[in-house]
This record gives structure tokens, sequence and C-alpha cells, in this order.
């Protein structure tokens, strides 16, 4: 099944998510390597793409995993919580309707 997970940002976080984003996105790799990454990336502080110095607010993640005991065990051995760049993470089931 696929689960969201939701990263919700503690203020000021861009240092923090710098110092260990390779760490992050080695993770979300392996999952995707595994066919099991449906989507993932920051929510920007600003309405920009690129918000500079501004940051991020959190991020999202969608992927599968075999149940949400797992999806949170998974979520909760992110680097991004480690180092306090994460405040709150929500790890809720995801019933994905489109694209087909």
């Amino acid at each position: 099944m696929l689960y969201a997970i939701i990263g919700e940002d503690v203020p000021d976080s861009l240092e923090k998510r710098l110092s260990v984003r390779p760490a992050h996105l080695q993770r979300l790799q392996a999952l995707q390597d595994l066919g099991r990454l449906v989507l993932a990336g920051p929510t920007p502080a600003i309405d920009a793409e690129n918000p500079g110095d501004s940051g991020f607010s959190g991020s999202l993640i969608v992927a599968e995993f075999s149940s949400l005991d797992e999806a949170k065990h998974w979520a909760d051995a992110d680097p991004y919580i480690a180092a306090g760049v994460y405040a709150r993470v929500l790890v809720k089931p995801f019933k994905k309707v489109f694209p087909q």
C-alpha cells in the first residue's frame, strides 16, 4: 500500500537540511531503486520553485510500504529527524487515483 509521509520543518531549517541532505536523498534513491517511490520533494517556504535563503517548510514523500508500521519506522529513521530538521512527521495511508 502507498503511504504519504509529510514532514514539517522547524523554523530556519535550511542549514540543518543542507547538512544531511545527501543521506536523506540516499534513502530516497534506495526506495526508488526498489520501485517503491512514487514522488518526493520539499515544500518551499515561499511561493517560488527555488526559495533561496527562505528555505523550505517541509517535505512530502509518497512511497509503497507493507504496512503503516513499516512506513512509520522508515520515516522515523530519516536523517532529517536526527538532525532536527523536522518538527513533526505525519505518516498516513494514501490512495493514488491519478495519474492512472
